[in-house]
């Protein structure tokens, strides 16, 4: 994987391309979705509200705010778990804490890619306080693309980064004060920033990137540097996590107290535009089909440790759980129960189209980077291009049921 230009990390002309055709074909979709509308009879807004008021909200948006505490209390622990796995490392840095702390990294992110079914509706996450300016957290923890060099050395640049500078002080004032600022590709911390400096670049056709721990061992050239920083974003990582956390913990004055006590109509409109977006925006669009259309393997969201498959397959299952109300071993009164009360078979397209994206998300062949290396046409395209589609139905199938349930539901884009 070589060094790119800040051009490519300006959402350069593949990117925009490619968001242009998604948010054009998304406006089709909306007038698809009314012949749908008028074909079903549907009833009007003012009467599917008089529908919906009958109904018992609380439960349902209990339920949700229950699995996002759960999922973000998982996604803390095992990027705990992961501290830990880092810490040995560093501590007697070889082979096998090495790969122990990269196993970890892979677990973690399990719990975290489900949690991004809780985006897009400025929660905890990623809200903006218009007065202060002040931003949540996502940003530091899932920030992609990055331009790698902005933090270490790259290919044909061994001086590169901030690791390397000596004018830069490694401190954790000093990494987020230099997060993003001139280039949203300068990405310093989250969860890239670790997988970067624990697999280093991908030059590997048959696998992921070939840091060697070495890189790690203390006093020699800056590798103390290197060890500090590695700390610090984890550290960081740890602390937006617990925040989030928090935010979500039950029987506390948070924004979970806030969000339950709110306009139940107004919560769901915003959960189902937050699935809608992530699946027609965020990885339809942002995530596959830019790659698919670059052939780039730095697009790829995971492209360091080559796990982008496992991204697709957990922030399908995130959509998957917030829709059915289950997560793990907690089982409460999913979406599902409620739009089946007000149209059975629109409630068994919703999960059809849901299957659906999960299988053809598990069909798609990895490492993902292999995909991407195959010619126009072949069948690992073909299916990556099935998963699109699908996930682009999936989205107006929650604008169709928002429709039945008298809410508004978006397809919101960057």
């Amino acid at each position: 994987m070589s060094m790119l230009s800040k051009n490519r990390y300006q959402r350069g002309s593949i990117r925009s391309l490619v968001r242009s055709l998604c948010l054009g074909a998304i406006a089709l979709s909306i007038v698809g979705i009314d012949s749908v509308k008028a074909n079903q009879n549907l009833a009007t807004p003012t009467q599917q509200v008089a529908v919906l008021s009958g109904v018992d909200l609380d439960p349902y948006i209990e339920t949700y705010a229950e699995l996002v505490y759960l999922n973000y209390r998982d996604s803390h622990t095992q990027a705990a778990a992961m501290a830990g796995a880092i810490s040995d490392f560093l501590a007697q840095p070889n082979e096998t804490t090495h790969s122990e702390a990269k196993t970890a990294w892979i677990k973690a992110r399990q719990s975290y890619l489900q949690t991004e079914a809780f985006r897009f509706y400025e929660g905890p996450i990623d809200y903006i306080d218009s007065e202060t300016g002040e931003e949540g957290p996502e940003g530091r923890i899932n920030a992609w693309p990055m331009n790698e060099a902005f933090i270490d050395y790259v290919k044909g640049k061994s001086d590169a980064g901030l690791i390397n500078n000596p004018d830069f002080e490694v401190s954790l004032e000093g990494i987020l004060e230099n997060d993003q600022v001139t280039d949203e590709a300068d990405v310093t911390t989250g969860w890239h920033a670790i997988e970067f400096l624990l697999w280093g670049q991908d030059f590997n056709d048959q696998g992921p990137g070939q840091r060697s721990y070495e890189d790690f061992i203390p006093d020699q050239g800056n590798n103390n540097r290197r060890r500090e920083y590695l700390q610090l974003v984890t550290v960081q990582l740890l602390e937006d996590l617990a925040f989030l956390e928090e935010s979500w913990k039950p029987g506390a004055d948070n924004f979970r107290a806030e969000f339950v006590n709110s306009d139940p109509q107004e919560n769901i409109s915003k959960i189902f535009t937050s699935l809608a977006t992530l699946s027609a925006f965020e990885i339809s669009s942002e995530r596959m089909a830019v790659a698919l259309d670059s052939g780039n393997q730095e697009d790829e969201h995971s492209c360091f440790s080559d796990t982008t498959y496992q991204d697709f397959v957990y922030n399908t299952q995130g959509i998957y759980n917030v829709y059915t109300g289950n997560y793990q071993d907690y089982q409460g009164q999913g979406f599902d129960e409620l739009v089946s009360e007000i149209n059975p078979d629109l409630n068994q397209q919703m999960i059809a189209a849901l299957d659906k994206t999960q299988s053809s998300v598990v069909n798609i062949a990895q490492p993902f980077d292999q995909v991407l290396a195959s010619p126009a046409g072949s069948p690992e395209r073909e299916d990556v291009e099935a998963a699109i589609t699908s996930l682009e139905d999936q989205a107006e199938m929650f604008q169709q049921v928002g429709n039945a349930l008298g809410i508004e539901v978006e397809i919101l884009a960057e």
